[in-house]
């Protein structure tokens, strides 16, 4: 393996095919999988978590934003780290110390020991998805990348829409701490995989002689600390919060260290060069829009469900698993063929309009909606989750050195990880922020002595008076509240379609901006019904420029 020269975006990464690519697939399945199912868990049974270990509300906040927090802090360095000591090393002892402290933490009850254990869970956590990507491009032959980058691209959509259900039958039928104890299992299994199907490779001293750590340090402490801040940011109200602002500025004042660190370091472990690529800029840019527009899917309607639906997760999480997960099974081998068949781009474009096509739909949004009425949004969800990141991540790889996926891989994963969490941080401030400004325009057509008010409040006391006449009054005061919030909530909900809609119109704007990849080995071969497809196209083009 070949040391890096200054000037370079990063190490070389490619290693020795693996001699059992099957095992491979397996890791990158599990370990993809497992990452993203703890975490939605997590967030998801995180109200029973706090019932669990008796929390109060802002101790269970910093219980999330410290399992989530440390997976960002490790996750950029991944790579680098599996570069230098090998896949085995990086995922084998990491998989089984993670069994061991997901089955310790159920039995903790101590807040500090709780926090401290929950760090090293999700330091743990955050080495799988980093990981398992670079198995794909180290040690799988190159005809297996495109269905193996279709596992690591499923994974988001599948966790988002089975999580909900799962959390549901965890807590109702085999008890809370099963949202832990899954990876008691999962995770040593996915160290064997790890270990049959990929080389044992010898620890490159080269590199770790000239190792960035710095550069390490100041970009995991500080990506990590802006998702702190933002976490946070809407339990304590944002710019008056000094812990939310001192967190906000360390971690920004981090970043610019990291920029200069790179450009100074004789051998930078993820130099900035890696993104002055136009195609590679533009679909990181893409890889970040996505995880925003798919918040219509991990937050949005889920939420709705529960805020205003009054629905607990199982069932809820009917609708997701049933229409949004299982039609996955599916759409992907469908993404696959058109990706080996036709441009990426247009594969992307055809994800993105689904996702704003079913934002688009959620506008029209009202309290009477029940949970069968988001079936067709949840299956153009579907599409839009099938359809867009795996050629967006194929645009992101054909447009870059595979070789040298080290230092790529490393702003991958802060689009992905850090790009997810913070909008969903910052979507639960949008939707708190919006039921407040609509609160308050809806309070005021709601005046004391007006004649329809107090006529509604004549309607709902009158249905109250047979539990008690003294206390009518007071009870219908508090539901016509009860309505205006519900209302409020509404509008704030579509809303959030509305934002989730434009993101995806800008994602497309920025696919159409992407250039044709150069030829490689991701280029699509077009046959058959393509090829003719294909044709008819351009001559249509080649008509119209006549």
């Amino acid at each position: 393996m070949a040391e890096s020269k200054e000037g370079d975006c990063g190490p070389i990464s490619r290693g020795e095919v693996a001699r059992y690519p099957l095992f491979a697939v397996v890791a990158v399945l599990l370990g993809a999988f497992l990452a993203n199912f703890d975490s939605r868990l997590t967030t998801v049974g995180l109200p029973d978590l706090r019932g669990a270990f008796s929390l109060g509300f802002d101790e269970g906040a910093w219980l999330s934003t410290a399992a989530i927090g440390s997976q960002i802090f490790i996750a950029p360095s991944v790579a680098w780290l599996a570069t230098v000591f090998g896949l085995r090393r990086v995922l084998g002892i990491p998989s089984l110390v993670y069994a061991v402290v997901s089955l310790l933490i159920p039995f903790v009850h101590d807040f500090t020991t709780l926090i401290a254990l929950s760090i090293i869970h999700g330091m743990l956590l955050g080495t799988f998805v980093p990981a398992t990507l670079m198995i794909i491009f180290r040690n799988l032959p190159i005809q297996w990348w495109l269905p193996a980058i279709s596992i690591y691209s499923i994974r988001v959509g599948f966790a988002l829409d089975t999580s909900t259900s799962v959390v549901g039958f965890y807590v109702d039928h085999l008890g809370w701490q099963w949202i832990y104890w899954q990876g008691v299992t999962i995770a040593p299994l996915m160290g064997l995989m790890v270990y049959l199907g990929t080389p044992n490779e010898p620890v490159n001293r080269d590199l770790l002689r000239h190792a960035d750590w710095g550069g390490m340090l100041l970009l995991g402490a500080g990506v990590s600390m802006i998702y702190a801040g933002l976490d946070q940011g809407n339990r304590l109200d944002w710019l008056e919060s000094g812990e939310v602002m001192a967190l906000l500025i360390a971690g920004g004042v981090l970043l610019i260290l990291f920029l200069i660190n790179e450009s100074l370091v004789h051998q930078p472990w993820a130099h900035v060069n890696v993104l002055f690529s136009r195609n590679v800029g533009l679909s990181l840019l893409a890889i970040l829009l996505y995880t925003l527009t798919s918040l219509s899917n991990s937050s949005l309607v889920p939420n709705f469900l529960s805020v205003v639906a009054s629905m607990r997760p199982e069932q809820s999480g009917v609708l997701l698993l049933t229409y949004g997960a299982l039609p996955m099974f599916v759409l992907v081998p469908v993404s696959i063929v058109l990706l080996r068949n036709f441009d990426a781009r247009a594969v992307a474009v055809l994800g993105f309009s689904a996702f704003a096509a079913a934002n688009l739909w959620g506008t029209q949004l009202t309290h009477a909606w029940a949970r069968e009425d988001f079936v067709g949004i949840m299956l153009l969800l579907s599409v839009g989750q099938a359809f867009t990141l795996l050629p967006v991540i194929i645009l992101a790889v054909s447009n870059s050195d595979p070789t040298r996926a080290t230092a790529f891989a490393a702003y991958i994963q802060i689009m992905r990880l850090g790009g997810a969490e913070i909008g969903v941080a910052l979507m639960g401030t949008w939707l708190r922020v919006r039921e407040q400004i609509h609160s308050n325009y809806l309070g005021q057509h709601v005046a004391n002595g007006d004649a329809d008010v107090v006529r509604r409040l004549q309607e709902l006391a009158e249905g109250f008076a047979v539990h008690g006449a003294s206390t009518a009054i007071a009870r219908a005061v508090g539901t016509l509240a009860a309505l205006v919030q519900r209302e409020a909530n509404v509008l704030a909900y579509i809303d959030g379609f509305w934002l989730c809609f434009w993101l995806a119109i800008a994602a497309l704007l920025v696919i159409s901006l992407i250039a044709r990849a150069p030829p490689g080995p991701l280029t699509p071969e077009p046959f058959g019904f393509a090829r003719t497809v294909l044709r008819k196209c351009g001559a249509t083009v080649a008509a119209a420029r006549g």
